[in-house]
C-alpha cells in the first residue's frame, strides 16, 4: 500500500480518537466481521457478484489490516515477505505447480 493510503489511514482514525477502540483482539475480531461480508459478496454465485460492494468489503478487511500493523508496530512488506519465504520452502514449484494439494500432501 502506498505511504499516502497509509497516512490517511491512520489520520482517519486518529482525527476520529478511535485509537482506543482499536485494541489487537478488537482489530482481529473487526478483519473476521470484515471477511465474512466479503464472502457474503459470492454467497450465491461465484459468477454474478457486485464488483462494487466487493471492492468496498475487500478495501474495509484492508483497513483494518493495517491498523493492526500499527498496532502491533508491524511492517506489511516485511511480514508478508517473511511468510513468503516460508510458503515458498512448503510448496516448491516442481512440488506444488497446478495442485491444490496442502503442503504435507505434497
Amino acid at each position: 500500500m502506498k505511504q499516502e493510503t497509509i497516512d490517511r489511514i491512520r489520520k482517519f482514525t486518529e482525527d476520529r480518537d478511535w485509537d482506543q477502540f482499536h485494541s489487537p483482539v478488537n482489530l482481529a475480531k473487526s478483519i473476521v466481521i470484515e471477511a465474512a461480508e466479503l464472502l457474503e459478496c459470492f454467497q450465491w454465485s461465484d459468477e454474478e457478484y457486485d464488483l462494487g460492494h466487493v471492492r468496498e468489503e475487500l478495501a474495509d478487511v484492508m483497513v483494518y489490516c493495517q491498523n493492526l500493523l500499527d498496532k502491533l508496530g508491524l511492517d506489511a512488506d516485511e511480514i508478508v515477505n517473511a511468510k513468503m519465504t516460508q510458503n515458498e520452502a512448503k510448496y516448491p514449484v516442481d512440488k506444488a505447480k497446478g495442485s491444490a494439494a496442502k503442503y504435507d500432501q505434497l
